[in-house]
C-alpha cells in the first residue's frame, strides 16, 4: 500500500548542500521535507578535507592537465586517475572534460568559480554563528606546499592567476614555513599561504550541528531514496518505496546521485562521480595548525579534532565499485613522506563527489519548468559553496533577485 504525503518543498539529498538549503528555506517560512536514505550529513559532507576553499578557483581541467591527460588518467599513482573498468562509461564525460580544459574554456570556468566562492568565508561565518558552531571554524589560513625549488618557481604563474581573480595569497620561503608549522620537515621549495582561508576542525561535528538546526527549524526527514519524479499540473510527485510525495517544488541536491533524477525532470546533465578517500591517525597533539596540501601528491593533510586526516586525490570510477586499496595505500605513503613516523592509520573512508566536466556546479531551474531546481555537481567545493548555493536556491524559490549571472551554472548550459 502506498502512503500519500503532501508538502510544499522537497529537498532530495541530505548532504551539506541539501541540509543548508533545507535550513534556509525553512527559515524563510516554507514547509520542507528532506529525502535521503542515509544519515544526514554523512558521505562526502563528512569525509572531506574540511577546507572552506575560497582560494580554489582553478578548475580541475586546465591546459596543463590536458597536455598530460593520458599519463595522468592511466598512472595508478597519479593524483588524477581513472578506474579502468569505468573507461567506456566515462568516455563521453572525458571528451567534455578535455574540451573544457582548453585555454579559453578553462579561463572562463575559473572566473565563474571565483564569482561563486568570493563570499564563501563570510557565508560560513554567518551559518556557523546561526547554528552555534562557530568554534568548529578555524581561521588560520591554508598552505600549498612545494617540495622542490622548481615546483615553487612554477607556482608563481598559478598564484598570479589567482590574485587576478581576487584571491589573497602570499608566496613564502622554507624558513617562513618552519616558523608557521615547526613539525613539518624542511622543504627545498616554499609554499603558497592563503591567509583568509578557514577550515572545519571536525566536519562531522559541523554536520551534526547543522542537522540539529534543520530539525529544530521543523524540517521533516524522510529516510528513503527518491526513486522517480513525475511532473504534475500542480507540482511534482516523488515516488519512494511505499510513499508518493506530492510537492509544489523539488530541489535536486543529491550530489553524485542526481543524474537520473535530473533526466526524469527533463535535463540531460553530464554528471559523473569522483571517488574520494581519506585516512586518519588519532593523536592528542596535532602535527599541524592549518591544512597543508603537498601539491605534487594531490591531497591535504588536515588537522582535525583529536586526529590527523589525509584526504583527497581524484579517482573517476562510478558509484558501484568497492574502494581501491591502492588509493588508500597511496594516501598513507604520501602522508608518511611528510611525517615518516606515522604508524598504521586508525581508519579509512571512501565517498562520492559529484563531478562536472567544467568543474562548475549545476544551480538553477530545470529547462522543463521552475518547479524543479538543480543544486549539485560542486565537485571538490561542495562544502565551500553550501551556504552560497542555499542563498541562490532560496532567492529562486521566493523570486528574489539572485545577485549574480546564473548562466554559467544553469542545467541548460549543456
Amino acid at each position: 500500500m502506498t502512503e500519500h504525503v503532501r508538502s510544499e518543498i522537497a529537498v532530495i539529498g541530505a548532504g551539506v548542500v541539501g541540509l543548508t538549503i533545507a535550513l534556509r528555506l525553512a527559515q524563510d517560512g516554507h514547509e520542507v521535507v528532506l529525502l535521503d536514505p542515509n544519515m544526514p550529513g554523512s558521505g562526502a559532507s563528512y569525509g572531506n578535507a574540511g577546507t572552506i576553499a575560497d582560494y580554489a578557483v582553478m578548475p580541475v581541467g586546465t591546459p596543463d592537465v590536458l597536455r598530460n591527460l593520458p599519463s595522468l588518467l592511466f598512472d595508478r599513482n597519479s593524483p588524477l586517475s581513472i578506474r579502468r573498468g569505468a573507461l567506456a562509461a566515462l568516455a563521453p564525460w572525458l571528451l567534455r572534460f578535455a574540451a573544457q580544459s582548453r585555454p579559453a574554456a578553462a579561463a572562463r570556468n575559473a572566473t565563474a568559480i571565483a564569482t561563486l566562492v568570493a563570499s564563501a568565508g563570510t557565508a560560513w561565518e554567518e551559518l556557523a554563528a546561526d547554528i552555534g558552531a562557530s568554534d568548529v571554524l578555524q581561521r588560520r589560513g591554508c598552505l600549498y606546499l612545494y617540495e622542490t625549488e622548481t615546483a615553487y618557481r612554477a607556482a608563481h604563474a598559478d598564484m598570479a592567476q589567482r590574485r587576478a581573480l581576487g584571491i589573497a595569497v602570499d608566496l613564502i620561503s622554507p624558513s617562513e614555513i618552519a616558523a608557521m608549522e615547526p613539525m613539518l620537515p624542511p622543504l627545498k621549495g616554499g609554499a603558497a599561504f592563503f591567509p583568509k582561508a578557514v577550515f572545519l576542525n571536525d566536519p562531522g561535528m559541523m554536520m551534526l550541528m547543522l542537522t540539529g538546526a534543520v530539525q529544530a527549524a521543523g524540517v521533516y526527514h524522510l529516510p528513503m531514496a527518491a526513486e522517480s519524479l513525475e511532473r504534475l499540473v500542480d507540482g511534482v510527485a516523488i515516488h519512494a518505496k511505499g510513499v508518493r510525495l506530492h510537492v509544489r517544488r523539488v530541489v535536486l541536491a543529491a550530489g553524485a546521485h542526481s543524474r537520473v533524477l535530473a533526466r526524469q525532470a527533463g535535463d540531460r546533465v553530464p554528471l559523473d562521480t569522483e571517488r574520494g578517500y581519506h585516512v586518519e591517525w588519532d593523536m592528542e597533539q596535532s602535527l599541524l595548525s592549518r591544512p597543508a596540501c603537498p601539491t605534487s601528491r594531490g591531497f591535504y593533510l588536515c588537522p582535525m579534532s583529536g586526529r590527523l586526516r589525509a584526504a583527497g586525490t581524484v579517482e573517476l570510477g562510478g558509484l558501484t565499485a568497492p574502494p581501491s586499496p591502492h588509493r588508500i595505500t597511496r594516501l598513507i605513503e604520501g602522508a608518511r613522506a611528510i611525517f615518516p613516523h606515522l604508524g598504521a592509520p586508525d581508519r579509512d573512508w571512501m565517498g562520492f563527489r559529484p563531478s562536472m566536466p567544467d568543474s562548475l556546479p549545476v544551480i538553477g531551474p530545470s529547462r522543463a519548468g521552475a518547479e524543479v531546481i538543480h543544486a549539485y555537481g560542486h565537485g571538490h567545493i561542495g562544502l565551500t559553496l553550501a551556504p552560497i548555493t542555499a542563498q541562490i536556491v532560496a532567492d529562486l524559490v521566493d523570486r528574489r533577485p539572485v545577485g549574480l549571472d546564473l548562466a554559467p551554472y544553469l542545467p541548460t548550459r549543456f
